[in-house]
């Protein structure tokens, strides 16, 4: 019996967190969930967006199913995303990005995995808000030591990168390779111009693929990345990357195999897990039974092989792939056109799944 932690969300996270968890349960695997409550829905009652319960539960049982949860843009609480990952030390963000049959997409046969650092560059969280004292201080600081002069009126983000998770983090990403049968590793990285942080990230890099000398390393600076993924996306294999460039690269990637909808995700640490689809809690369709519920079916699948469930995981991406390819029980963005009335629902997809397996 495994024990986990089960968070729907909120916006369409609800919806497609039950999708996901009939058809866990559909695999006779045996599982105790803890449902708790985090998002927009718990805001007035607890104040906040995360209560303290959600982290004591994960820590509790290891392993978290979750759905999207919403996050203010450009003011209010922080992402609860980037605020779990950093309480748990989910410091290892994957994210498969795997074609199947039926879905529409301009690419075949893709099979990529991105491999995020979760914990520093951008997302660090050292901010400082333009017009304070803070970032007026700063702003001073950096003409003072370095001669440059920075708009009065800046925001100003820091990008801290060190040693100790960049190995962390590429260590992370060949031993998947090694343990997936994966044939090689492609570090990203803007050094050329980010010397003392991107530079630190591809010295790691490179100390850390001598480790793994029979899988495959190379080196990509980030927009010649993008570049190649569009043009020739099967010359690539396992993708590790800082914080913000493993956030844009792993969203093109799922462009590639047909979108958000079936991108599942994964956030790993030493000691805790927590799988979640990688698109957003688009409160719009909330409670509409419309959104495709593949990615958190494909997050599922992530949590049972990570649970040791390896049959289980096997046979229930194989009914999402019969499914997809199938065509009859999907929702309205896998038909060939989406105002096709024969699409289904969340629910109806779900259930075909289940049948399938």
């Amino acid at each position: 019996m495994h024990r986990v932690t089960l968070i729907p969300g909120d916006g369409v996270g609800p919806e497609v967190i039950s999708a996901a968890k009939t058809c866990i349960e559909a695999t006779g695997v045996k599982i105790k969930w803890e449902q708790v409550e985090a998002g927009s829905g718990v805001m007035e009652k607890h104040g906040t967006p995360l209560p303290d319960g959600v982290i004591d539960s994960i820590r509790k049982n290891k392993v978290a199913l979750k759905g999207p949860i919403t996050t203010p843009v450009g003011t209010g609480f922080r992402s609860v995303n980037v605020s779990i990952r950093k309480k748990l030390d989910l410091y290892a963000c994957v994210r498969p990005c795997k074609w199947y049959r039926g879905v529409r997409s301009r690419y075949r046969d893709i099979d990529l995995v991105v491999v995020r650092e979760n914990t520093e560059d951008l997302y660090a969280g050292v901010e400082f808000q333009e017009g304070t004292p803070e970032a007026d201080e700063f702003i001073e600081f950096v003409e003072e030591r370095k001669g440059v002069k920075l708009r009065k009126d800046s925001g100003i983000s820091l990008k801290p990168i060190s040693r100790f998770a960049s190995e962390r983090i590429v260590r992370f990403a060949f031993e998947y390779a090694r343990k997936n049968g994966r044939r090689k590793v492609t570090a990203v990285h803007k050094a050329n111009i980010m010397k003392y942080s991107d530079g630190v990230f591809l010295e790691s890099a490179r100390r850390v693929a001598r480790e793994f000398p029979e899988i495959e390393f190379e080196e990509r600076i980030v927009d010649n990345m993008c570049m190649q993924l569009v043009q020739k996306p099967e010359l690539y294999d396992v993708i590790v990357a800082p914080n913000i460039y493993g956030d844009i690269l792993s969203d093109l990637c799922a462009g590639l195999v047909g979108g958000l909808g079936v991108a599942p995700g994964a956030n790993i640490g030493d000691e805790f897990a927590v799988f979640e689809p990688t698109h957003g809690s688009a409160p719009k369709y909330a409670g509409m039974n419309k959104v495709n519920p593949t990615a958190a079916i494909l997050s599922g699948v992530l949590m049972l092989r990570h649970l040791g469930e390896e049959e289980a995981a096997r046979k229930l991406e194989s009914a999402v792939a019969k499914v997809i390819a199938e065509g009859k029980h999907v929702t309205y963005d896998l038909k060939d056109d989406p105002n096709d009335p024969s699409a289904v629902g969340t629910r109806e997809m779900a259930q075909a799944i289940v049948q399938a397996l």
